[in-house]
């Protein structure tokens, strides 16, 4: 198969999926951007759980993320909390409203059906990892997946940070991710 048929085939599943969020959102007065960031925050760790973390994952300016968090705090869908140890800094927190919409519209109907095939995600998985190496982007990877992760005293443990992990936070996305490097 050529590189221009695979990314036809890409580009057009993506859009059959948003075009699917697209519709379903729009009963809650959202677009897909909006059910993206639900579905990123509940991903994120609490290093990355922040608006530029969400842009950035998202590829959106600060200004454009910050109108599309603020449409989400406003109709109750996320919550800011303020950093305990800074002030400064911004923590975001799907709310359980939040969570419900994000259920109702994301992953969009189709996709289970469709996407059931193991090698499918390997395969796309290589590809988003070229694509970010060529364009000099985050990873967004899951903890447990990065060359920093360690597991201290039987409990995960950042490298990087130099912090210790809830085992839940091992599965989410952080924004420092770097992949393993093959052995």
């Amino acid at each position: 198969m050529s590189t221009s048929r695979v990314l036809e085939l890409l580009e057009r599943i993506a859009s059959l999926l948003r075009s699917e969020v697209r519709k379903t959102s729009a009963e809650d007065g959202l677009e897909p951007v909006h059910i993206m960031s639900l579905w990123y925050l509940t991903q994120a760790n609490r290093f990355s759980n922040n608006p530029l973390a969400v842009g950035e994952y998202l590829g959106l300016s600060k200004g454009n993320m910050s109108q599309r968090l603020n449409v989400l705090e406003q109709k109750g869908l996320i919550r800011k909390a303020a950093d305990n140890e800074d002030r400064r800094r911004v923590h975001l927190e799907v709310t359980k409203r939040g969570l419900t919409v994000l259920a109702k519209n994301y992953p969009p109907k189709a996709w289970p059906a469709t996407a059931t095939e193991v090698s499918l995600e390997k395969r796309l998985d290589r590809v988003l990892r070229r694509m970010v190496a060529e364009n000099g982007g985050r990873t967004f990877g899951q903890c447990r997946t990065c060359r920093f992760h360690q597991n201290k005293a039987d409990a995960p443990y950042c490298g990087l940070l130099e912090l210790p992990l809830a085992p839940h936070q091992a599965n989410q996305i952080c924004l420092e991710h770097e992949p393993k490097i093959a052995a």
